[in-house]
């Protein structure tokens, strides 16, 4: 059945749950990791959230919506692309699923994405993840100012 595949990427982060989530929420981190993306949001359960940027070539504003928003812990939230090709209607969205776990002092990270058409779909997604949570290892392992 359509849309009943899942892209799962996940990674084991040597930093606390606390410096990984204000990595994934922080704009200026996401414009890092998510491959040049201007991320729009307030944070508000049920509000919006924006992708915008270029992607070979063509300019994009991906949209969404907040639906979980647990600090540390869990974020979830919708995603459509109009560079889909598909029309902007709900059973076309995805959700994304940001997990964060204490793994004794390092974090486990997962990024799930739902909704995926065909099992080709979900890998095609899920090496896009497994790049972009890589990323998000190397943004919060980084040594921050004023840490020891």
């Amino acid at each position: 059945m359509p849309g009943m595949y899942v892209a799962t990427s996940t990674i084991t982060i040597e930093a606390p749950a606390s410096r990984v989530w204000s990595v994934i929420t922080d704009p200026d981190a996401a414009k890092e990791f998510m491959f040049g993306t201007e991320l729009v949001t307030d944070w508000t359960v049920g509000g919006p959230i924006l992708w915008r940027g270029t992607w070979d070539g063509k300019e994009y504003e991906d949209r969404g919506s907040i639906l979980e928003f647990e600090p540390a812990r869990r974020l979830v939230v919708t995603h459509f692309s109009p560079l889909s090709g598909q029309e902007d209607a709900p059973e076309n969205y995805h959700t994304l699923t940001w997990t964060l776990e204490d793994r004794a002092g390092a974090t486990q990270l997962t990024l799930a994405q739902d909704n995926n058409a065909t099992a080709g779909d979900a890998d095609h997604s899920k090496g896009m993840w497994d790049s972009l949570v890589k990323s998000v290892k190397a943004i919060a392992e980084r040594e921050e100012p004023g840490r020891d």
